[in-house]
């Protein structure tokens, strides 16, 4: 019982401390001196669970000088784990069941971006996994409009070929998401979120190149490579 003679739910109070430490650490992130990002070229790179963003975008960092792979997945689960202040707010908000805010996704990928600028001076990006809604979208033209979108790559595959992509990888990912009943719900949220996001950018003059990826590895980096 709390002293004021009201039973506070810890659940409640839970998303409460992690709403306002987000606040703060944004404010406090906007007043902070930083390294100043020229204005930068961005490819977001989309496509479902299995459709081979990753291993293309690893090419075309090998292969393409001056690009960056930054994976948006992989920057909230680094952050996640550098046990740092915004690492700590991630994970308040997961704990307290509630999805990880855009503004905190597109913070992670400014990092990632600044992070890479000061010790490559690479100004060129592939931003794989996002933005995947309308909600994650509005955020980066929030923040991050002044950088140049030159198109989107959105990979396609059918749902059976990613499934058994999936499942060969969850063999050795060591990753939790890659059994059949969570790929199955990955694969209904992607198309209720993100088949949206590329007609948005298809009505709005983004140019949309779509990549057929259940094709040998080297047949689609061709592809690819010849839009760079």
């Amino acid at each position: 019982m709390a002293s004021d003679g009201y039973t506070r739910c810890p659940f409640t109070y839970g998303l409460f401390i992690g709403t306002t430490a987000l606040f703060l650490y944004l404010n406090k992130s906007s007043k902070t001196k930083k390294t100043e990002l020229p204005k930068c070229d961005v490819v977001f790179v989309l496509g479902g669970p299995g459709a081979g963003k990753g291993t293309q975008c690893q090419l075309l960092q090998e292969r393409k000088e001056g690009w960056v792979h930054l994976s948006a997945g992989d920057l909230l689960r680094a952050e996640r784990k550098s046990g740092g202040e915004l690492g700590d707010i991630i994970n308040a908000k997961i704990d307290a069941g509630e999805l990880v805010p855009s503004s905190i996704t597109c913070k992670c990928i400014e990092n990632g971006m600044v992070n890479a600028f000061e010790k490559t001076g690479a100004t060129k990006f592939l931003i794989d996994g996002f933005p995947r809604s309308h909600e994650n979208m509005k955020a980066w033209e929030d923040t991050m409009n002044v950088h140049n979108v030159m198109f989107v790559l959105d990979f396609e595959c059918p749902e059976t070929v990613l499934e058994g992509r999936l499942l060969e990888r969850g063999k050795n990912s060591g990753r939790t998401d890659d059994n059949i009943e969570t790929i199955r719900k990955r694969f209904n949220t992607f198309k209720a979120e993100s088949v949206p996001i590329i007609k948005y950018f298809e009505t709005n003059g983004t140019t949309v190149h779509k990549i057929e990826s259940d094709k040998g590895v080297e047949q689609i980096f061709e592809k690819v490579a010849s839009l760079f």
